[in-house]
């Protein structure tokens, strides 16, 4: 993806980047991430992606921001936790560089004020899907409960580690089966939605 100098303008550079950095991070691993490759992908002299970002460390916590507060954006408004849960993993399969990254904290600024905003927005939408659950005694520990399973069920779709028990089964739906599995008296109850 190498464009002309020529044609970025005031503030398109830093989506150019993001965006390139993005399809690296999907290919070949946050590993791989380097703004002089970034640079040259996106035709500008290999200082240009620092004006934004300083440093890899900024660009990923960029990306890593970006992944909040659209995975925040995701969760809003969802019924109940388990389509929160089917959200989270709609999110990770429609966004898979961000998802990378988001969850390497070694790899980002952790004092981000901008990272934290996100963070908290995102980790918000998640407590309101818990904080609808009923006769549940330790809603902090249900909320982990819940988010291991959508987390690990995301990680294990991406890393094709459960390709062939889905088979053609859609992931959402499979995610949904898997839900009622565990925690069918809850279902069978009313509660959890």
């Amino acid at each position: 993806m190498t464009t002309s100098r020529s044609t970025y303008h005031h503030g398109e550079l830093r989506q150019a980047v993001l965006a390139a950095a993005l399809d690296v991070i999907a290919a070949e691993g946050p590993g791989a991430l380097s703004l002089r490759d970034l640079a040259r992908r996106a035709g500008v002299s290999h200082a240009a992606p620092a004006h934004h970002f300083k440093d890899r460390t900024g660009l990923l916590t960029a990306i890593a921001t970006e992944g909040y507060d659209l995975l925040a954006a995701g969760l809003a408004d969802a019924p109940g936790l388990r389509e929160r849960g089917v959200r989270y993993v709609r999110f990770a399969v429609d966004h898979p560089a961000h998802f990378q990254v988001m969850f390497q904290p070694e790899l980002l600024r952790a004092d981000d004020p901008d990272l934290l905003a996100a963070k908290e927005r995102a980790s918000a939408e998640l407590r309101t899907g818990v904080a609808g659950l009923t006769g549940v005694p330790e809603p902090r520990t249900a909320g982990i409960a819940a988010w291991s399973l959508a987390h690990g069920f995301a990680t294990l779709l991406l890393t094709h580690n459960v390709r062939e028990a889905l088979g053609d089964r859609d992931p959402e739906e499979y995610f949904l089966s898997l839900t009622g599995l565990l925690f069918a008296e809850q279902l069978a109850t009313g509660e959890g939605e």
